[in-house]
């Protein structure tokens, strides 16, 4: 049984505002070309009913997972236009973008079903440019419409140079959305197939769950460069470090046991790593 962090104070289950990442490897099966996890996405969606019900607002960003990286990875999007394949890479921008649009409607009608509004920002609509640096406006994500739930995902943007478009993560959609939105308290990132950051690849022998975490300790994780064409683990954590210098509680969890979210929300702590 993993240790559990202990980094966190005590809270109301109530009045808290919570970003929170769905990890593309916890709602998509990365090996397989746009296989949603309807179970996952599921799960979660009604722990976040459950929170939002007692109270809290919730920003939702999730990841692409098969829905775009495969597509991505092919045809070189995250590098930007190649001449001698760009007839081939505009196709894909299109059609990534209808996949992740297609992914989204999932997360949204699933919230749909538990009674959760939910409003949808796709990227490509509104922001361009690359890295948490991107230009776009975040203040579309304080509009308060009561219960409803802001959406947003990683996306292909347009980027106003020479490469004409590239991924921009969700990580960084994370980073500006946590440093800008006014009232943040919580931070989370779900994740697909750990229950926080590990002392080793989770698939290794021997590896554990390290409680707390800060940038200063080194991160062993796997970059599955043919299913990622981002950051994974490396870029969550760098994410995650910018993050916690101006929020306090900032935390990497088991995407497979959301209830866990409640649990932080109502004691300070829960199973998991806590990002100092």
């Amino acid at each position: 049984m993993p240790k559990t962090s202990r980094g966190g104070r005590g809270s109301s289950l109530s009045n808290s505002k919570i970003v929170i990442k769905l990890g593309g490897g916890l709602i998509t099966d990365k090996t397989q070309m746009k296989k949603v996890r309807m179970e996952s996405i599921q799960t979660v969606c009604k722990i976040l009913a459950e929170v939002i019900e007692s109270g809290n607002s919730v920003i939702l960003v999730h990841g692409a997972g098969s829905f775009g990286h495969l597509e991505a990875k092919k045809w070189r999007l995250a590098e930007g236009l190649e001449e001698e394949i760009i007839d081939e890479q505009r196709l894909a921008v299109k059609k990534v973008r209808r996949d992740m649009l297609e992914l989204n409607k999932y997360v949204l009608d699933c919230l749909e079903n538990y009674g959760v509004k939910s409003i949808s920002h796709p990227p490509s609509e509104w922001a361009n440019g690359l890295g948490f640096n991107f230009n776009g406006d975040i203040r579309r994500f304080e509009e308060n419409r009561g219960k409803t739930v802001h959406v947003t995902f990683g996306d292909v943007v347009n980027v106003r140079d020479k490469r004409e478009f590239g991924i921009l993560s969700g990580d960084d959609l994370m980073v500006r959305i946590c440093n800008e939105v006014e009232g943040v308290t919580h931070c989370i990132f779900l994740l697909g197939d750990t229950e926080g950051l590990m002392t080793k690849p989770p698939s290794q022998e021997g590896s554990e769950l390290i409680p707390v975490w800060s940038e200063e300790q080194e991160i062993r994780g796997l970059h599955k460069k043919t299913q990622d064409v981002t950051g994974g683990i490396f870029l969550k954590a760098e994410s995650a470090s910018i993050i916690c210098k101006k929020i306090e509680n900032v935390w990497m969890l088991d995407g497979r046991k959301p209830e866990r979210i409640q649990e932080l929300i109502k004691t300070g702590n829960t199973i998991g790593t806590k990002v100092i």
